[in-house]
């Protein structure tokens, strides 16, 4: 591979399972690791697709700049922070309905994997997420 190419690349980070204080891994809060969470980017395209809207948007802002002005992107990403904001409690995971319906993406369908419930003790999640533990 040469050397512009790995120059360009993104690196791959939070791919590992979680470590808790005593330098054991959290399944309670990670869940069970596996090879396949554990294993780097076999291809040179693999990143590319992990990255594709990130891409896409990087590009949609350029060509809307070019188009309407600096304000334009400015606002649209003004919304898409404000809209990324808004949750549900910390115990709750949020479905980012707002932010979907900004980017155009509310009438695609969800994968399972985003509809699922997170069940745990509320008050432990909350300090969890506050640090506080």
């Amino acid at each position: 591979m040469p050397l512009s190419q790995l120059k360009d690349s993104v690196p791959v980070t939070g791919m590992g399972p979680q470590v808790g204080a005593y330098g054991v891994q959290d399944t309670l809060r990670s869940g069970f690791s596996s090879v396949k969470n554990e294993l780097l980017p076999s291809h040179a395209l693999e990143l590319s697709e992990k990255n594709f809207q990130l891409n896409q948007d990087k590009m949609n802002f350029s060509n809307l700049r070019n188009i309407q002005g600096l304000h334009a992107p400015l606002k649209l990403q003004m919304e898409y922070r404000a809209a990324r904001q808004i949750q549900r409690l910390p115990f709750l995971q949020s479905s980012h309905l707002a932010l979907d319906t900004l980017k155009g993406n509310d009438e695609k369908q969800k994968n399972d994997q985003e509809l699922n419930e997170m069940m745990g003790e509320p008050h432990i999640m909350v300090e969890y997420k506050l640090g506080m533990m």
